[in-house]
């Protein structure tokens, strides 16, 4: 464990978390806007046929976690030598391209090209997280991870109102919408965005840390940095059932069109903002990320299992508080796997995060996709549409036994 990595953090840097947490925000509206039109588009391509849009879209969103896992540790590492802020500006302009490029897709080939190009340059989670680690001593970085939860959420719910919405006149427009938004965060970044990553902390760039494979390595360091690695692993693929199969789910199963799904993805960030802000927060002063890492993977449980076998759509939406509470167990693994690195190491460390969240970005997809195309099949003489939700349960107590194998750390309790 590493400890005295607080000199890394100095007054005159911490007006720049407010700065990253609106460049967060702004992303993640950008890519929450194009949440509920996505899958509609593909449908359209498709011509209405849900088990083939199904396979496709988890095709989509497994490809674009490839391309993150091969780009992730490249980009983690080029952030230890260069600085933060050069990663987060080219991100934002990135994704604010790619999204143009979507926007005016003619073929279904087009819209795949254009995922790619996002999961490449998708490196504003990870470097965020980072920056974070270069700003907050370690007794405060799970309230600070907890804000940074907070901007995804918030971004969540505009983003799939205003998606929603604009989705209602034109598919394409909500594309537009984000590309808008992502230029506009490149420029605000521009302006206000500072370093966070002091020049006498940086560390050479290394073509054997970007390689993702090696930069795993990095979570096998301590027994308790693997079995944390192993919770974020577990995490990362059973949220890969929302992206995978909430919208169709929704549509299918309840009839919801692009408002109304919209509407409820937005009632899923206000309970995600509302628990991160008014619970985990004050929690992670008093509580131990161990505790709420237990609880986040038996709310998931409770959770998933709902959504599931909820065949009327109230229950869906009565069981989003329920749900909601996994969040606490996310931003605890990550303050725990920050204490397990030395201070320079924290770009690698999130690289590998990402490495971990490209390779359940890419299987869990196509998995939990695959799950409701068969959950829904007419030819089957079986039909479970919640199949999926129900295998991401069982994901959670798998999750949730090797949670009760972490050590206890008194360093896991703020001072």
């Amino acid at each position: 464990m590493i400890d005295g990595d607080e000199t890394s953090t100095t007054p005159s840097r911490q007006p720049a978390l407010p700065f990253i947490f609106v460049t967060v925000l702004l992303d993640v509206i950008s890519m929450g806007i194009v949440v509920p039109v996505l899958p509609q588009l593909i449908l359209g391509f498709l011509g209405q046929d849900f088990t083939a849009a199904a396979d496709m879209l988890g095709i989509f969103i497994s490809i674009w976690a490839l391309m993150q896992f091969l780009a992730s540790p490249v980009i983690g590492t080029v952030s230890d030598h260069f600085g933060r802020r050069p990663i987060v500006l080219m991100s934002n302009l990135a994704l604010a391209i790619d999204h143009l490029v979507m926007a005016f897709a003619p073929a279904m080939w087009v819209l795949f090209v254009g995922r790619c190009l996002s999961g490449i340059c998708s490196a504003t989670v990870s470097t965020a997280y980072a920056y974070i680690a270069d700003t907050t001593p370690q007794d405060r970085r799970a309230g600070a991870y907890s804000m940074l939860s907070i901007a995804f959420g918030l971004g969540f719910v505009l983003g799939p109102v205003i998606g929603g919405f604009l989705g209602h006149f034109e598919l394409r427009l909500p594309f537009i919408a984000a590309a808008v938004l992502g230029f506009a965060n490149f420029v605000y970044g521009t302006l206000v965005l500072p370093e966070s990553l002091a020049p006498h902390l940086r560390v050479r760039f290394s073509m054997r840390s970007a390689n993702p494979f090696v930069s795993l390595k990095l979570l096998l360091r301590t027994g308790q940095l693997s079995r944390l690695g192993v919770l974020s692993f577990i995490l990362h693929t059973a949220q890969q059932v929302f992206p995978a199969c909430t919208v169709l789910y929704m549509t299918y199963r309840y009839g919801w069109d692009g408002r109304q799904v919209g509407l409820t993805l937005a009632g899923v960030g206000i309970a995600y903002i509302i628990i991160q802000g008014g619970i985990m927060r004050p929690l992670s002063k008093r509580v131990p990320e161990k505790i709420l890492t237990i609880v986040g993977f038996v709310m998931g449980i409770a959770g998933f299992m709902i959504y599931g076998a909820a065949a009327a759509g109230i229950v869906f939406l009565l069981a989003i508080p329920i749900m909601e509470m996994w969040s606490l167990a996310q931003p605890s693994v990550y303050a725990l796997m920050t204490k397990e690195v030395e201070v320079g190491e924290q770009g690698r460390l999130q690289g590998a995060n990402s490495c971990l969240l490209g390779l359940a970005g890419f299987f869990g997809p196509w998995v939990f996709a695959k799950l409701f195309a068969v959950g829904v099949d007419p030819e089957l003489s079986v039909h479970i549409p919640g199949l999926p939700f129900f295998v991401a349960a069982l994901l959670m107590l798998v999750g949730l036994m090797v949670v009760l194998g972490l050590r206890e750390d008194d360093t896991s309790k703020p001072k």
